[in-house]
């Protein structure tokens, strides 16, 4: 089973949906919930975002190709 969730961003545009699955393990309560992003919401028209994870900075590029790359 999804959840599907739809925002408005600020300047009144609608992000690409964002899902929310919940399986067996999920609906019991005994697992954490599986998330799903879309890249154009993370990047929100940006070609590049950072990232902090365990105090380090990542960057998250997209390329001309569509593809996206995470360096550190």
């Amino acid at each position: 089973m999804s959840t599907l969730t739809r925002s408005r961003l600020k300047n009144g545009a609608t992000p690409a949906l964002v899902t929310r699955r919940v399986g067996t393990r999920e609906e019991s309560g005994t697992g954490p919930t599986e998330r799903t992003l879309s890249s154009e919401h993370v990047l929100q028209g940006h070609s590049h975002v950072f990232i902090v994870h365990n105090g380090e900075r990542y960057q998250l590029r997209a390329t001309r190709l569509g593809k996206l790359i995470l360096t550190k």
